[in-house]
């Protein structure tokens, strides 16, 4: 596995002398006599120390590697600053003989060089001063960068072989040497690219790598977010305008390319690793992203590797549902498992009709069943506190009724209505808990629109009614109490919106279901319902997908326009959506 095996078993070269053997100016340190010590380390520290004195004092080390105990501590401190990875390949095979010697015998010093690997994990810093201030933090484009990183990770294999406790030590080095978000994209660039080779050699600590890489795109991804208020348009097609956004951009792209690469040998996808992959990434997915509310694009990573196996696709749909309708799960949990179930199934084109429907139909069955227990108790009335889980699962029914009514009906437009009609929609609107009440108005008008025009259920009635009860909100501010009308009290946002980073969007886009625009001739066709009766062998423009190519065209989408948290007025990354007139 290792190119430099060899250096642990080889035997080291010719002494150099200091007025005497290395080993006789460490027993002379230990009685005192310190002089010729004092002069050792001023020699090692030279910055202009020739590549022939480092393999000399290396050779020397190597072979009294037994007597720097913990005592020495400075001195191989001294020798872990060595400039040893741009210097000659006989240099650097020294050294990493050296390392491997060191931390065989003396394990007290296996933190500080894993520190020292780790530390060259990003290219040197070149800070330029004027008036003795620091105006620069750029990154050195040297050309041998990739071939210093590999020297980085044989000399982590090597201590990695000899030293079991190093996963143990490694990883909280890892997350302390992580670079700050505000670093240039070079760096963070390779310094996430160099984390996620580690994991091909320490498979082990594997899980451990993504969640840190994870965890740090959030924050980008939620400062990133932070900024959108003043969104700045970009010159450059293929950069963000933002430096965050660049950022994340970079890394994503980074992320999705470890994906591709750890599921394919040869080309082909290998469907062993991939599921490996797959249960590690949905480990992090739980511990990180389904608790953070509204994150807008690192989510995509479960995207990514769903889009490679429909199994894995099932897989996850699965593994929402069982997070949605366990009842030991907090609230917040299950909303949040039903908001990626619904725009899961919008948005993944990969997703086929046959497996729409499962899903749909276990949706619906557990509404209904739902309604069973509660409609005619107690809590038989709207409360987003008392009925949560409730409300997100009738929001994924409908967004994804909204998304892929179309191909519900496509083929075969009887058969397609009889298993609409099956769903008893219906009944799901008129109950006590009154969803269309909850969920969010764009996605409530568009389903209104939807189901009156196939003559499912006719929803404008109760619209009207909500409407005149809106829900009031009592918020704190410096000029006293505010009372809003509350748009969005189930406080619910739809994770695969539109994917806005354009170098990594290229990896999303061609599994994507964008939405429609729809043109005004469109809107005034939802308002016409057709007949129950209709052929299976009519020609609808609507089913059909079909959009008249006229002047003033209007996007109606169903977004998270009024679902953020920040601000319930304004969004990015969705079209906005068109509120209807009611018809009477």
């Amino acid at each position: 596995m290792l190119a430099g095996d060899e250096f642990i078993s080889s035997p080291p070269k010719k002494t150099v002398r200091f007025g005497g053997t290395l080993t006789d100016i460490l027993l002379k340190y230990e009685r005192g006599e310190t002089t010729d010590f004092e002069l050792l380390k001023h020699q090692l520290s030279d910055p202009d120390i020739k590549d022939a004195q480092i393999i000399n004092w290396l050779h020397e080390f190597r072979y009294s590697v037994a007597y720097l105990t913990k005592d020495f501590e400075q001195l191989v401190s001294i020798l872990l600053k060595l400039p040893w990875l741009r210097r000659s390949q006989e240099v650097v095979e020294e050294y990493l003989g050296f390392l491997g010697n060191l931390v065989s015998a003396q394990t007290v010093h296996l933190r500080p060089c894993l520190s020292m690997i780790v530390s060259q994990f990003v290219p040197p810093r070149i800070t330029i001063r004027e008036d003795d201030v620091d105006i620069s933090d750029s990154d050195d484009d040297e050309e041998n960068l990739s071939e210093n990183f590999d020297t980085c990770h044989r000399a982590l294999q090597t201590v990695a072989k000899y030293v079991p406790s190093t996963l143990q030590f490694l990883m909280p080095i890892l997350v302390e040497k992580f670079p700050f978000i505000n670093k240039s994209e070079r760096t963070l660039e390779c310094y996430v690219h160099n984390l996620l080779r580690v994991t091909v050699y320490l498979p082990t600590l594997r899980l451990q790598i993504l969640e840190l890489i994870v965890e740090k795109l959030l924050k980008l991804d939620e400062e990133d977010e932070e900024r959108k208020k003043n969104k700045v348009v970009s010159t450059s097609s293929e950069r963000m305008a933002h430096p965050l956004a660049e950022r994340l951009d970079i890394l994503m792209t980074i992320l999705f390319a470890y994906i591709k690469d750890v599921c394919h040998v040869d080309g082909k996808l290998d469907i062993n690793k991939t599921k490996d992959l797959y249960r590690d990434l949905v480990s992090v997915f739980d511990k990180l992203i389904l608790p953070t509310h509204a994150s807008c694009h690192v989510q995509y990573f479960i995207f990514h590797i769903c889009s490679l196996k429909l199994g894995l696709a099932e897989a996850f749909l699965d593994h929402l549902w069982k997070k949605l309708q366990d009842p030991n799960n907090p609230s917040v949990i299950r909303q949040t498992a039903g908001s990626y179930i619904g725009s899961f199934l919008a948005r993944a084109k990969f997703i086929p009709v046959v497996t729409v429907k499962a899903c749909l139909d276990l949706l619906v069955n557990w509404l209904h069943k739902y309604i069973d227990n509660q409609d005619t108790g107690a809590n038989a009335y709207c409360d987003v506190a008392l009925h949560g889980p409730f409300y997100s699962a009738c929001q994924a029914a409908f967004y994804t009724l909204i998304f892929r009514h179309k191909q519900l009906l496509d083929g075969n437009l009887r058969k397609g209505l009889s298993y609409l009609q099956s769903l008893n929609f219906e009944r799901i609107v008129m109950c006590q808990l009154n969803p269309l009440k909850i969920c969010i108005p764009s996605v409530v008008n568009l389903f209104a629109a939807i189901t009156r025009k196939y003559q499912l259920v006719f929803c404008y009635t109760i619209i009207e009614r909500n409407n005149r009860q809106l829900i009031p909100v009592v918020r704190s501010g410096t000029g006293g109490d505010l009372v809003q009308m509350c748009t969005n009290p189930l406080d619910s946002f739809f994770p695969f919106d539109p994917y806005m980073l354009k170098r990594s969007k290229k990896t999303i886009d061609p599994f994507y279901q964008f939405w429609e625009e729809l043109s005004a001739e469109d809107l005034e066709n939802l308002k016409k319902p057709i007949k129950r009766a209709t052929s299976e062998d009519e020609d609808d423009d609507f089913l059909k997908g079909e959009t008249p190519q006229n002047e003033g065209v209007v996007e109606i989408a169903p977004n998270s326009y009024e679902s953020s948290t920040r601000s319930p007025v304004s969004s990015t990354g969705s079209p906005s959506d068109c509120h209807m007139q009611y018809p009477h």
